[in-house]
């Protein structure tokens, strides 16, 4: 909804805090709290904050937050996660009855550019990364007693072609990626 003005929202992942700010300023919130298990991001994420009703807390454990929150989010967290289940016990414990959590994922074993990104991205990073596929995520949150949603994220606006991307070699892959590949799941707890 437009009006979130009595909502409370938790960032599952927060990094620097950035999506946060950025639906503050856009559609204000009675408050937030972002997560994250980098000590460094959650620090600057604390510094750019300004005013806003935002917390931020190192932690994986959404539930630890002893809070219930209306609305929670994530974007690109579920691939780095091992465990689908015990993820969706921890969302259902933080996720108010009725209330939405919105995942966004596009590093699943379903996505045509995968096999090339999980090497990429092995040879890049330290963070192990799992195989998961969109099935997968469904089934999990489905057992854990919300109801499942899914669609592409599907931009509305020209997006920047990145030319000479490893991730993105051709156009059509970006193309591909942004309208097929990459989801956006909503799971709503149920009562």
């Amino acid at each position: 909804p437009h009006d979130i003005g009595d909502a409370t929202v938790l960032d599952y992942g927060c990094n620097q805090g950035g999506f946060l700010r950025l639906l503050y300023d856009n559609h204000p919130f009675k408050s937030a709290v972002g997560i994250d298990i980098a000590r460094e991001s959650v620090a600057r994420a604390e510094l750019l904050k300004g005013q806003r009703p935002i917390e931020y807390k190192v932690t994986d454990r959404a539930a630890s937050l002893g809070r219930s929150f209306d609305y929670a989010f994530s974007h690109e967290v579920i691939y780095l996660l091992r465990d689908l289940p015990a993820h969706a016990s921890d969302m259902k414990a933080a996720v108010r009855p009725g209330g939405s959590y919105v995942a966004a994922m596009g590093c699943h074993v379903d996505s045509a550019v995968w096999p090339r990104w999980r090497k990429l991205i092995a040879e890049t990073s330290s963070i192990p990364i799992y195989d998961h596929s969109l099935e997968d995520v469904a089934k999990a949150f489905s057992a854990a007693g919300f109801t499942v949603g899914v669609r592409p994220l599907d931009l509305d606006a020209f997006m920047p072609v990145t030319v000479g991307s490893a991730f993105f070699p051709k156009v059509v892959d970006q193309l591909r990626y942004y309208s097929q590949d990459k989801v956006l799941f909503r799971f709503v707890r149920t009562p």
